[in-house]
């Protein structure tokens, strides 16, 4: 069933253009028209038609992004393999396959686990969102919604796509992390992260000795302001160190505030 929609006083010309310059099914992506010198994909997979209408109209207008659509869990996974999209905007209650799952095969494969994925989703739960975020998700965006916010959302990780490919590579010890090329290495060896801890890892490197809140941990990845639990740090933290190895030492807790890297 659609939820309501903020944005309800769109004309029904907006909606038939965004109909129109909405691809169905397995169409290939198009391009807007409006500001063709930014060249941005978005991949929306979505099996409610409106929701998709609604998402392109915004993204074209006051994106100037192209977009391509999916309506299905395994058609999406199909052309985020073949498109390797700049962004996902995924709902979690697909047909065929779940957006969780879409999510866990994109973020476990090397070809894909760079590609920001924000879940737009009906399932609203404290669960459901620590679920997603934990899975690799760069945002998490509850239905009904309001097109502006997802465009801000979207804006924002661009933002710190932009500023962690100025930053290219940073050394703390035996970890080494290369924005640019979203790669972390230990000691020489390549270690696969999710983007969310790779961005923790990245914030920590980027201020050693300053400790940082999991508030601020937690604002700074994810630019939340108390929806969930700032605990959900921990989790991470947890397993990145857990990839790190004997490197993790250089990453400190400090009881009751949160975390800092050592100083050499």
């Amino acid at each position: 069933m659609l939820m309501p929609i903020l944005e309800s006083n769109r004309s029904k010309t907006d909606v038939a253009s965004a109909r129109a310059a909405t691809p169905r099914g397995n169409g290939s992506p198009i391009a807007s028209r409006m500001q063709p010198k930014r060249s941005r994909n978005v991949l929306i997979i979505e099996d409610e038609q409106d929701v998709i209408d609604l998402l392109a109209l915004n993204l074209l207008k006051h994106g100037g992004f192209t977009i391509s659509t999916a309506t299905s869990g395994p058609a999406g996974l199909q052309k985020a393999r073949t498109e390797f999209p700049w962004l996902i905007i995924l709902d979690l209650m697909l047909p065929g396959m779940s957006g969780l799952e879409v999510c866990k095969i994109l973020k476990s494969d090397r070809a894909t686990r760079h590609i920001p994925i924000v879940i737009l989703s009906a399932k609203a739960t404290e669960k459901d969102r620590i679920a997603g975020l934990e899975l690799g998700a760069e945002d998490y965006v509850t239905k009904p919604f309001s097109p502006r916010e997802v465009i801000l959302r979207i804006n924002t990780i661009e933002r710190h796509h932009i500023g962690d490919m100025a930053d290219e590579k940073i050394a703390a010890g035996t970890i080494t992390v290369d924005s640019a090329r979203h790669r972390v290495e230990v000691g020489g060896k390549s270690v696969q992260l999710t983007t969310a801890e790779f961005k923790l890892l990245t914030l920590l490197v980027k201020k050693p000795g300053r400790v940082l809140s999991r508030d601020m941990l937690l604002t700074a990845a994810w630019g939340y302001e108390g929806m969930i639990n700032s605990r959900t740090v921990d989790t991470h933290i947890r397993r990145l160190r857990q990839k790190l190895g004997k490197a993790a030492k250089v990453i400190e807790t400090v009881r009751g505030v949160g975390y800092r890297l050592r100083e050499e």
